[in-house]
């Protein structure tokens, strides 16, 4: 008994004598590629790990983790594409890895550091943030190709990651206390969270030329950037992904005025 398979099971190719003969599919290559994954794992960990030091105590030690994840989650992406090991599970593991360790990871240890004090109120803040961020990186995976890619439309998990767990690393740093600053805590983690579902445009700076030559002042801006990190890493780099949040809004208030 002859069995007919569908266009999605066979292609059709034609011989010799004009006839249509199947030609079998081709199987999808198996496994992964082990480098980009591995940094993608390592930033996973990273986010693993501040959940557990914060569940410690260790709330330095969990921000710290935090920014370390930032880095591994750059690096993925561009070895990625220097190695040209690009995929679509790496694309979707990438993802999945970014919920956990800009989503889940910065509103546990922020509920952890102080929200938990304020019952129902903490942790509606911190739901708020994991479901922007889940949300933020759906809309970005579905609006990939169609956006420009000069700008993000709304703020990026990292960025917004980087403000809650610099607001925690300065707290430590300077000895504010988590429950006596719950309550503008809360505000700024919820509000972080709804800017990464805002349609406020962000720079991507993926339009940046650094191959070219550049001013000799421009490397002592670099230099000078990094002496101040170095000097206090809380405070600059909390500042620093301070402004870039805020730098959507008032953008876009600039535009409005105009």
């Amino acid at each position: 008994m002859s069995q007919t398979k569908s266009k999605s099971e066979t292609d059709l190719e034609s011989d010799a004598s004009g006839k249509l003969a199947p030609m079998p599919v081709k199987k999808p290559a198996k496994g992964v590629y082990l480098l980009p994954n591995s940094f993608t794992t390592a930033s996973l960990f990273a986010g693993f790990y501040a959940i557990v030091a914060a569940m410690n105590g260790d709330f330095s030690y969990a921000a710290i983790a935090t920014f370390a994840s930032m880095i591994l989650d750059g690096l993925d992406g561009r070895v990625a594409r220097m190695t040209n090991t690009q995929s679509d599970f790496g694309a979707e593991f990438d993802s999945l890895a970014d919920v956990v360790a800009f989503g889940v990871a910065p509103a546990l240890v922020a509920f952890t550091w102080g929200l938990q004090t304020l019952g129902k109120f903490g942790w509606i803040a911190a739901f708020i943030y994991v479901a922007c961020a889940a949300l933020r990186l759906a809309r970005f995976n579905v609006q990939l190709e169609v956006v420009d890619s000069r700008y993000f439309v709304g703020l990026p998990s990292p960025a917004a990651a980087g403000v809650v767990a610099g607001m925690i690393w300065v707290s430590q740093e300077y000895g504010f206390d988590g429950v006596e600053y719950a309550i503008p805590a809360a505000l700024l983690v919820a509000l972080t969270g709804i800017l990464m579902v805002s349609n406020f445009n962000y720079h991507s700076f993926k339009d940046l030329r650094v191959k070219g030559r550049v001013p000799f002042f421009a490397l002592l801006v670099v230099v000078l950037v990094y002496v101040l990190i170095a000097l206090e890493p809380p405070a600059v780099l909390w500042s620093i992904f301070l402004i870039f949040a805020l730098s959507g809004p008032v953008s876009w208030l600039f535009k409005w005025k105009r």
